[in-house]
């Protein structure tokens, strides 16, 4: 209250002419006063900032306004609530107006999510923020007390205006080996200077060889060596087609084959094949812990580390740093020093805008590996076909080195030099097209490989819950697995009162996970195993939704399955946020809406999407138009699943089906997928789905209960022996 009264005490002065001192030494030049005070600055500060994000323009200045306003607004809604002086019917006006604003700054979130971590509660408040702060203060009348830790900012914010850190263990990395080796060959291999076609516009030209269509593009590529890899994988001869490429000295690569053809695992190899370590792969965050655990899989000698936030958990000494979009900014210093030999770009399309900050942040960092490494691996991952929104692709040619921002560079332009043509010759535009696939576009679709894959698959994409939900999440489960070990240990200790028993019963286990499927399958008072499904699968609706959303824009129509609707729910509304049309089948619709909705999905091209109900949609209904899935929830047998995955997979499906199957990462979602998969027989569901006598969905329950406590106890048995 003190400070409200003080607030508009400051106005008052304001307003009878006086002058406040700033640092009791000078008068400070008063600035003009809003007569609606803060609430309607905020509110013109807040409309900036979605008109900025909506146009896609989300540079520094914006992201710091954001900050800025997110928290002047809750600062006013506490002042609005604890100010007595004010009518309620005034006070109820005023939040109503905050309510306003804080719906415009969530609408805007959910636009851009990377502005989320500006709301938490250990968000960096940056210098230029104290400073816009002071500033949107003493527009609207407010008079600051000066902050002594504030350091006056730059008039014009630019991309330098960014929150830079250092992990420790990288600097641990750079005291354990502070010189680089300098690398000659990047010297040697510049080429001679463009001579005949000097004053040549040639971008336009390179772009518009595409649009005018042509054979399927993708370089030559030799053929495969060996196929097995480490721990006894295989690689298919299409993915063993680009190693090899790798392995015989090509160093750049626009890798778009269709979604499911395992351009991740091309990727980790070819860099294996070149020695490209460290290695740098940029990523979206929803495909952040996927990256990790492929790396593991597929070249297990390499150790992978994934940056979250500033980094503090990160492995400074492993070869490959896994990083997402959304972070690198805060990351890009160290990293341009780290000696990189290669990087991978996945989902290329995202730095589709050259003025970007991602996008800048991603050209500086290749820019700087070329320079210091004179052959090194860069890899562009994206489904997306060349033929569509081709301009986008300048910017994954810049970064692969290919051109600059007006001119090719490098082997391409030596390419189109010795074609002996210019643009206003006939012929350039198929001699252009050539010389740019050679330099390393790979395209494969499903159906140019079909004999590599298999009819229909299940392909895990872990994602972290790295939100306050995901927080919660954990904590329930630990909160059930105390509970469970309570339970076990006062069990245990009335069956052997005054006897010390060795190691753990695993009989006693599966009882007590028993009593607890029994006991809680009907009670939603406390944690159980399904309110925790149903709570992870809200948690990661999002995320599932975001990976769909991808999958259409890269691969065609998508099938979308989902167990709740809160969870279609969510992924309708992330769906026409993205501007993506989208059909519904629900159980609660009527037979001729529901034919409606899959007539939609199924003749309309620019459907996009249907989102379907697991229970409502899992079988009776043709949708083999699409050959990509998105599960955003387990079921509890793979039977379920399957019926889901049949509705794609059926006679008159031409191309090889994927699921892609959304898993929270270090949640009981794991623990359940790998039942699920132990249950079914994994060797059949990555094949062909062959049908199998399978268990019952309570055995899966009981079996995730027994795994819960068990690693409880074991927790517990360790800390004890130590």
């Amino acid at each position: 209250m003190a400070r409200g009264a003080q607030r508009h005490k400051d106005a008052r002065t304001r307003q009878n002419g006086a002058h406040p001192r700033q640092n009791g030494t000078r008068p400070r030049a008063q600035r003009p006063r809003d007569d609606d005070g803060v609430i309607q600055v905020l509110a013109k500060a807040v409309r900036e900032v979605e008109s900025a994000v909506q146009r896609g323009r989300t540079q520094p200045s914006i992201r710091t306004k954001f900050q800025v306003v997110a928290l002047l607004m809750r600062e006013e809604r506490a002042r609005v609530k604890a100010e007595e002086t004010t009518s309620a019917a005034r006070r109820t006006e005023e939040l109503k107006r905050l309510d306003g604003i804080a719906t415009i700054l969530a609408t805007t979130a959910a636009r851009d999510t990377s502005l989320l971590g500006l709301l938490a509660d250990d968000a960096v408040i940056s210098d230029r923020a104290r400073s816009l702060r002071r500033e949107l203060l003493e527009a609207a009348g407010v008079e600051v007390p000066p902050d002594p830790a504030e350091k006056p900012a730059p008039t014009e914010p630019t991309a330098t205006v960014q929150r830079r850190v250092v992990p420790r263990s990288v600097v641990s990395r750079q005291l354990a080996n502070p010189f680089l080796a300098p690398d000659f060959s990047a010297v040697a291999r510049r080429t001679a200077k463009p001579r005949r076609l000097v004053g040549w516009e040639l971008i336009g030209p390179l772009l518009t060889s595409f649009e005018d269509g042509g054979a399927l593009s993708c370089m030559t590529l030799p053929e495969p060596g060996a196929t097995r890899v480490s721990g006894g994988l295989e690689l298919m001869p299409h993915q063993g087609r680009l190693v090899a490429a790798a392995a015989a000295g090509h160093r750049t690569f626009l890798l778009a084959d269709e979604p499911g053809l395992g351009k991740t695992a091309q990727a980790l190899l070819a860099a294996e094949a070149a020695d490209a370590y460290p290695l740098l792969v940029v990523v979206p965050n929803v495909v952040k812990m996927n990256w990790a655990r492929e790396a593991a899989l597929w070249t297990p000698n390499h150790p992978a580390t994934v940056v979250h936030g500033d980094g503090d958990t990160i492995d400074g000494f492993a070869d490959i740093i896994v990083v997402n979009y959304e972070v690198l900014d805060r990351h890009v210093g160290w990293l341009g020093e780290l000696g990189l030999r290669g990087m991978v770009v996945d989902e290329a399309h995202y730095i589709k805008n050259r003025k970007s900050q991602r996008s800048q942040n991603v050209l500086k960092l290749s820019e700087r590996i070329r320079t210091r490494t004179g052959h090194p691996l860069l890899m562009a991952l994206t489904g997306t076909p060349l033929i569509n929104d081709i301009e986008d692709f300048t910017a994954i040619w810049q970064f692969l080195g290919w051109i600059d921002e007006t001119r090719p560079v490098g082997e391409l332009m030596v390419a189109l030099e010795e074609s002996g043509l210019t643009p206003a010759d006939r012929g350039f535009s198929t001699v252009a097209r050539a010389a740019v696939i050679d330099r390393g576009i790979v395209r494969r679709r499903k159906r140019d490989v079909a004999a590599d894959l298999p009819a229909r698959r299940v392909a895990d994409v872990p994602v972290e819950l790295d939100d306050e939900a995901g927080r919660s999440i954990r904590a329930a489960e630990q909160a059930l697995a105390r509970r469970l070990v309570a339970r076990y240990e006062r069990t245990l200790e009335a069956r052997h009162a005054g006897e010390v028993v060795e190691g753990i019963d695993h009989d006693l286990v599966r009882q007590v996970a028993a009593w607890e499927r029994a006991n809680k399958a009907t009670k939603t008072s406390d944690e159980n195993v399904f309110t925790m499904m149903r709570r992870i699968g809200q948690a990661k609706a999002g995320l599932a939704a975001d990976y769909a959303a991808q999958l259409a824009r890269s691969a065609g129509k998508v099938v979308f399955f989902a167990k709740h609707i809160d969870v279609m729910d969510t992924a309708e509304a992330t769906f026409a946020r993205r501007g993506i049309r989208y059909a519904s089948i629900r159980g609660d619709q009527t037979a001729a809406a529901r034919q409606k909705h899959i007539d939609a999905f199924t003749d309309d091209p620019d459907v996009a999407v249907v989102v379907c109900s697991l229970t409502a949609a899992g079988v009776g209904i043709n949708l083999q138009v699409a050959s990509n899935m998105v599960l955003a929830e387990l079921s509890w047998t793979d039977a379920e699943q399957t019926q889901a995955i049949d509705r794609v997979h059926r006679i008159g499906q031409e191309e090889p089906v994927t699921a892609w199957r959304i898993i929270a990462a270090q949640t009981l979602d794991t623990r359940i997928a790998e039942l699920i998969d132990s249950k079914a027989g994994l060797a059949a569901r990555a094949l062909d789905g062959a049908d199998q006598e399978i268990a019952e969905s309570s055995d899966v329950q009981l079996e995730a209960l027994v795994t819960l406590l068990e690693d409880a106890l074991g927790e517990r048995v360790g800390r004890q022996a130590s």
